[in-house]
């Protein structure tokens, strides 16, 4: 059985998958810090406000003993707007890579022209003797 999981673990597509898994890990992070510390604060200088913090106040809340807020509930936006901002631009390059791949790779060679079979052809010539 352990053997079995070798092959399996060890096949060529599972080892790409892993891959690029990772990388896209890696992708993913990159791109949340750009869109966090470079897109946000552009798009915060528009709304002059901070862009992860916009949101709307669903309900109010009370004091407590302690002096302190409770019971506050907010409908976050910003953040969510962040993640999308996030997700189009990892959508817009993995597109970007997938054409770069595709124009890369090598166009099949087109099929030769179909041309008279070798029935036609004898046919072609026992006609042209009968004449």
């Amino acid at each position: 059985m352990l053997k079995e999981f070798k092959e399996f673990a060890m096949k060529g597509n599972l080892v790409d998958i892993a891959v690029g898994f990772v990388m896209g890990a890696a992708f993913n992070k990159l791109v949340a810090s750009f869109t966090g510390g470079i897109v946000s604060p552009l798009i915060g200088l528009l709304f002059d406000a901070d862009f992860k913090d916009l949101k709307f106040k669903l309900k109010e809340g009370t004091l407590n003993d302690a002096g302190e807020m409770v019971g506050e509930s907010y409908l976050e936006y910003g953040t969510f707007l962040t993640n999308v901002i996030d997700f189009i631009i990892v959508a817009f390059v993995m597109f970007m890579i997938v054409k770069g791949v595709n124009k890369m790779k090598k166009p099949e060679p087109p099929a030769p022209p179909a041309g008279p079979t070798q029935e036609e052809l004898l046919m072609e010539i026992r006609d042209a003797l009968k004449k």
